[in-house]
């Protein structure tokens, strides 16, 4: 099964998404949007910059475990990874990216038909 999008909305009406592997493991988590147009374009902008290799930066968190940030075309935040154990498994995350991130699967909320190919079923072997 290849990657998709999970699209989510909290309790204030506000929106984020999720990329998710294959294996339904999150590998890039989204800002909170105030609306759900702004969150379908920040999942376009993951589409576009997760396969420029210069669009991933590399950083450490105050107790020094590592992740990485995606960078939108205008420099901006577009999605965060976890905290990795070890900058390997932070280099196999920003693969994953590469490999999941120009999915046109998005999940949730009833999105538009025009932002999704299919829904992908968890229940099928694909």
């Amino acid at each position: 099964m290849t990657g998709y999008f999970d699209l989510t909305s909290n309790d204030a009406g506000h929106y984020s998404f999720n990329l998710r592997a294959g294996n339904h493991e999150v590998i890039l988590t989204s800002q909170v949007y105030k609306r759900k147009t702004a969150a379908l374009a920040g999942i376009e902008a993951v589409r576009e910059s997760s396969a420029l290799v210069d669009r991933f930066e590399r950083r450490f968190a105050k107790d020094d475990s590592p992740y990485f940030v995606l960078l939108a075309g205008n420099g901006q935040i577009v999605g965060r990874s976890e905290r990795y154990g070890s900058a390997a498994a932070m280099e196999t995350g920003i693969r994953s990216v590469i490999a999941n991130g120009a999915s046109t699967f998005v999940r949730g909320l009833d999105t538009e038909p025009e932002h999704r190919s299919a829904t992908p079923n968890p229940n099928r072997g694909c």
